[in-house]
């Protein structure tokens, strides 16, 4: 692991970096506290909120990676105050924690200190647009059944949503932002551009200045590593030929390598990328062919193509169905081959049993049983302006 530069983790940075991505950041003179400036702490309490700030700023610009060693070093900072009783210190820590794997509870490390006897959040944090967005990030960090986290998440949302009106223009902006599209909710290098855009807009300091290079340098090295994994992508999808050969079948490769995109991060799961987008560009086309291109009697035998999952399919096969299948067989061995070499195990196995079940899941619901299906997830997703703001980061990195 890289040793983080002196000048970026620097017990002198100034807490306040982000106000238009980060709660952390608190500084601005738009982002005060209420009555007045944020308040002056010395010593030991102010480093430990500016080490705090550091890895959250790290982490916004997707650029923590780099300092892996460094940031959990400084989660006993965290533990100093996660019982803190100021929101944003103490939900600021709990969210750092909960990021890197660290048991903490949120109900009785941190939100008891803000609720009364019934469980209800006071309205004196109604007042804390910082802390607010603070607790608005926290609440998405739901580990299941934790009902603290939901109502923070109301309370929060509520009070953000009806403070919009009274903040100053570009504060006013980063709320909205953050309600419609919270922080672990959205693609993270997206968020990445608009909290580097804020940063960029701060006087600049040496430290900042200095996270602002290694996130530009990043954004750039991802980009084109995303355009040599797409190019390798069309190669491979083009050389099928499934495209021009079953028209009505869909031509997305794009969308498709968004799925990859979001799921897998960071240049060493590139290989993986590439190799998933081609089991989700085959599961679309299989979908394809089962809702428009064959007839009953058709997926019913292409169906039990797949379970002989034989090295040639049958000569009775429809020319598209031979030509998806072959395209099947021969991808998912070559993914087979490349996990062995890496890992010394082959899934191949593997592979066709989850074929055939997505085959038999399918061929159900053709004749009118309607499961909980994977390819039905390609349809679910009804959130328009999210899906937009995903592929417009996807045209920014790729074309």
């Amino acid at each position: 692991m890289a040793a983080a530069p002196e000048h970026i983790l620097s017990s002198s940075l100034q807490p306040p970096l982000l106000p238009a991505s980060s709660p952390a950041a608190a500084g601005n003179a738009q982002l005060r506290r209420p009555g007045g400036s944020y308040p002056t702490l010395h010593g030991h309490r102010e480093r430990e909120r500016e080490t705090m700030a550091v890895v959250d700023n790290l982490k916004r610009l997707c650029i923590a990676h780099y300092f892996e060693e460094e940031i959990e070093s400084a989660m006993g900072v965290c533990m100093d105050l996660v019982d803190s009783g100021d929101l944003l210190d103490a939900t600021l820590s709990f969210r750092l924690m909960r990021e890197n794997g660290h048991d903490v509870s949120a109900l009785n490390d941190v939100l008891r200190r803000f609720t009364n006897s019934a469980g209800e959040f006071s309205l004196a944090p109604s007042k804390d647009i910082v802390g607010l967005l603070s607790l608005h990030d926290m609440s998405h960090l739901d580990i299941g059944e934790e009902a603290s986290l939901y109502k923070a998440k109301v309370f929060s949302s509520k009070h953000l949503a009806s403070a919009i009106r009274y903040l100053e223009p570009g504060l006013a902006r980063y709320v909205r932002h953050s309600l419609d599209h919270p922080y672990h909710l959205s693609l993270m290098q997206y968020k990445a551009r608009h909290h580097l855009s804020y940063l960029q807009s701060l006087p600049s300091k040496k430290c900042a200045t200095a996270m602002q290079q290694l996130a530009i340098a990043e954004f750039h090295l991802n980009k084109l590593l995303h355009q040599k994994e797409m190019e390798e992508v069309k190669r491979w999808w083009m050389g099928l030929g499934l495209a021009q050969e079953i028209p009505a079948a869909r031509d997305q490769l794009l969308k498709w390598y968004m799925w990859s995109m979001m799921i897998l991060h960071g240049s060493s799961f590139s290989t993986y990328r590439v190799e998933l987008i081609k089991v989700i560009s085959l599961a679309y086309i299989v979908d394809d062919i089962f809702d428009l291109v064959g007839t009953q009697d058709e997926l019913s035998l292409f169906t039990e193509e797949i379970k002989m999952w034989n090295t040639e399919p049958c000569d009775s096969l429809p020319s598209c169905m031979r030509s998806c299948y072959k395209a099947l067989y021969t991808t998912m061995n070559e993914i087979a081959d490349v996990a062995e070499k890496k890992h010394g195990v082959n899934p191949a196995n593997h592979l066709r049993k989850a074929w055939t079940e997505l085959f038999d899941v399918s061929w159900l619901s053709q004749n009118g049983w309607q499961p909980v299906m994977m390819v039905s997830v390609m349809y679910s997703y009804n959130k328009e302006q999210r899906l937009l703001v995903l592929e417009d980061y996807a045209r920014m990195l790729l074309l």
